[in-house]
């Protein structure tokens, strides 16, 4: 390699170093971010796992520096999803995650209905609209208005 020539496995790309200078992100959200952004194209990102083991740290290490890139806005939460899964955001309450599975199934549902239905569940009104709001919080409701509508 020392003719300047590079190996197969080499890849290059540009990164600003703006990622350096943004508040709030530790070494870890950094390195997760220059992972990514290593991939070139979205369609190929590596799943959770994989990024730990490129920036040698553990799978919630990982997850959490995924996290605070979404939060900060600079990682699309819809990426995000996709990369994760609905289910393995931890940020989620487990009352979240089963409305979250509701609304899926029921995505033109009326607050009326939805409220009618907690009688069959053992939470109250309470608990289901704090659900929602953790929902909405974490952009899970934006493909569900209707969802998104009762939350606010």
């Amino acid at each position: 390699m020392s003719n300047g020539q590079v190996s197969e496995g080499t890849r290059n790309f540009t990164l600003s170093d703006d990622i350096f200078r943004q508040p709030g992100l530790d070494l870890c959200s950094q390195m997760v971010y220059i992972i990514l952004k290593s991939f070139g194209s979205e369609s190929n990102f590596p799943v959770i796992s994989e990024i730990a083991i490129l920036g040698r740290m553990t799978d919630k290490q990982a997850m959490k520096a995924l996290q605070d890139l979404v939060d900060l806005k600079i990682l699309p939460h819809k990426l995000f999803r996709r990369m994760v899964g609905d289910f393995q955001d931890d940020r989620l309450s487990w009352a979240a995650k089963g409305l979250l599975i509701f609304c899926k199934e029921n995505p033109h549902i009326q607050l009326h209905d939805l409220l009618e239905l907690t009688s069959q569940s053992g939470e109250d009104e309470h608990s289901i609209r704090n659900s929602l709001k953790e929902l909405s919080q974490y952009g899970y409701l934006d493909e569900y208005p209707e969802w998104l509508q009762i939350a606010n």
